[in-house]
């Protein structure tokens, strides 16, 4: 009897978590708790990283499989809720398959931001529009450079716009073109966004002290009637110039239209829900379920559908990690280096760090670019002229994504 008991116990504790880790769960775990304490301890984008080291850390308790994808599911599969439950996927890969591998978080997440986001900004400084798109550089140099190192066109394409620092244009062009990538490139793009006020300063701090602290003229009132008509005017040049940006840029203008056409309490509701308590549930959701996708549930499901090893994986996930971090950093240069050509070409009458708020991260780049001008002089204050270039850096990579889903797909003959 009590041979039984001593069994029964040391068969208990090796069916624990503690006997079954493997050496690349141990890496995701320790990954997940640095975002839990980068976000706790030091108040690093809280917003996104509590969740997305959550996600890591419950995704990577072994035999939870709590991101488990079912048995049955092949490479390209479409399956109901019904299919998942039955074939024993992890909860958080259902969450994972209904809201973001369909495509709904990410055009949700940018109704939301255009409820959220004043555009008036953009509107008064129709020349931002420029700065937006010259932070689109590293997008562009990212996919030539991994095409380059024999990723394909596709997978190209899904890394080259992490450059952006816009986590949803990210998943929603990966979805698009390399759904088999949507782990490394979301999880490296909100990675980025979350380290902005790190990556960006010492960028910004290569420009001469003396053009750094150049004090803008605050941006011209604009009138409501402007305000009402640009994400109407927004929607239709997107749909005709490029079609494959009309979801992303449509329910941007969509959200900013709630928010400025807000003269009645039914079109208020609509506009504060969905930039409050919708935009809140979006980011819980996208947090957990992109933090869950670095697990080794995960990692075997996407090795499977390439059809390597997960250690060729791996490899491919690092190289993910290395040109996100280089997109980003180029984008901000060539924001950055456009704003400096704004100084002179005004005469000194634009500060050009607001260039490096180009990137899509609204309005984290934009607190950047004003924490910057405030360490040159403490009563200068651009943070509303960074939002022209902020708000166009959103347009810019939604629409590069478009540019990007258009050529590749045509160039693999998809439709």
């Amino acid at each position: 009897m009590e041979n039984m008991l001593v069994e029964s116990i040391i068969k208990f504790f090796l069916h624990t978590g503690i006997f079954n880790f493997n050496p690349f769960q141990l890496l995701f775990l320790a990954i997940g708790l640095l975002f839990i304490y980068l976000a706790v301890a030091k108040k690093i984008e809280p917003l996104l990283l509590t969740g997305i080291g959550t996600g890591m850390v419950l995704a990577n308790i072994p035999l939870a499989h709590l991101a488990a994808p079912p048995e049955t599911l092949a490479p390209g599969a479409s399956l109901t809720i019904t299919d998942l439950v039955q074939g024993g996927a992890g909860p958080l890969f259902i969450l994972y398959y209904i809201f973001v591998q369909t495509e709904l978080i990410p055009l949700f997440i940018f109704l939301g931001l255009g409820a959220l986001t004043d555009f008036r900004p953009l509107i008064a400084q129709p020349y931002t529009f420029i700065l937006g798109a010259a932070a689109q550089l590293g997008v562009f140099v990212a996919m030539l450079g991994t095409l380059f190192m024999g990723f394909h066109l596709n997978e190209a394409a899904s890394i080259g716009i992490i450059g952006g620092a816009d986590g949803p244009t990210t998943i929603y062009t990966t979805i698009k073109l390399a759904p088999y990538l949507l782990g490394p490139t979301a999880l490296a793009a909100y990675t980025y966004m979350s380290l902005v006020p790190i990556i960006q300063p010492p960028i910004i701090r290569l420009l001469p002290r003396k053009h750094r602290a150049v004090k803008m003229k605050p941006p011209r009132q604009v009138h409501q009637l402007e305000a009402l008509m640009f994400p109407i005017i927004l929607m239709v040049v997107a749909t005709i110039f490029v079609p494959k940006a009309t979801p992303l840029i449509g329910m941007l203008a969509l959200g900013n239209l709630f928010r400025e056409s807000g003269i009645t309490e039914v079109v208020e509701r609509l506009s504060k829900t969905a930039a409050n308590e919708f935009m809140n549930i979006l980011t819980i959701l996208l947090t957990i379920t992109v933090g869950s996708t670095m697990s080794m549930d995960m990692v075997q499901y996407y090795s499977r559908q390439m059809g390597i090893t997960v250690e060729e994986f791996l490899t491919k996930f690092v190289l993910i990690f290395v040109w996100g971090l280089l997109a980003f950093a180029i984008s901000t240069a060539g924001g950055v280096l456009f704003g400096e050509i704004l100084y002179f070409v005004t005469k000194g009458k634009v500060n050009p760090i607001i260039g490096a708020a180009g990137v899509s991260a609204v309005p984290m780049s934009a607190r950047v670019c004003q924490r910057e001008a405030q360490r040159i002089d403490p009563t200068n204050f651009i943070i509303m002229n960074a939002m022209g270039p902020n708000v166009a850096g959103v347009i810019g990579t939604a629409t590069a994504a478009g540019i990007y889903i258009d050529f590749v797909q045509r160039f693999y003959g998809w439709t």
